[in-house]
């Protein structure tokens, strides 16, 4: 939610039905749960909304939040690439997504 910052700017604040979404993610994310991910990863992301007005870069944004909370990735910076897709089911919104780490070799020969 967007709320009145200083100097007229604005900032975001969770609601609570954001922080609850938080709560059961660090329940559930057993997969990637202290993977500690610190290179350049790609992210592959569908995402079921109970309705369409919902917006998929806000579920893309909490979701990189939440892996940063069970150290599945050091920092959402790492993120160079997202692909992402937006379904509705009404009756169970979801997430379902993959991490693949990219493993850049450095060229020793320089």
């Amino acid at each position: 939610m967007a709320v009145p910052g200083k100097n007229g700017t604005k900032r975001i604040i969770k609601d609570e039905k954001i922080r609850a979404y938080e709560k059961s993610f660090i329940q559930q994310c057993k997969t990637y749960r202290n993977k500690c991910i610190s290179s350049r990863f790609r992210l592959f992301v569908r995402v079921w909304h109970s309705s369409p007005r919902f917006d998929l870069d806000n579920s893309l944004k909490t979701l990189l939040d939440c892996l940063q909370s069970v150290n599945a990735i050091t920092d959402d910076n790492l993120c160079f690439q997202i692909e992402a897709e937006k379904h509705i089911d009404k009756y169970h919104p979801r997430i379902e997504f993959a991490i693949l780490e990219v493993n850049e070799q450095k060229n020793i020969f320089q």
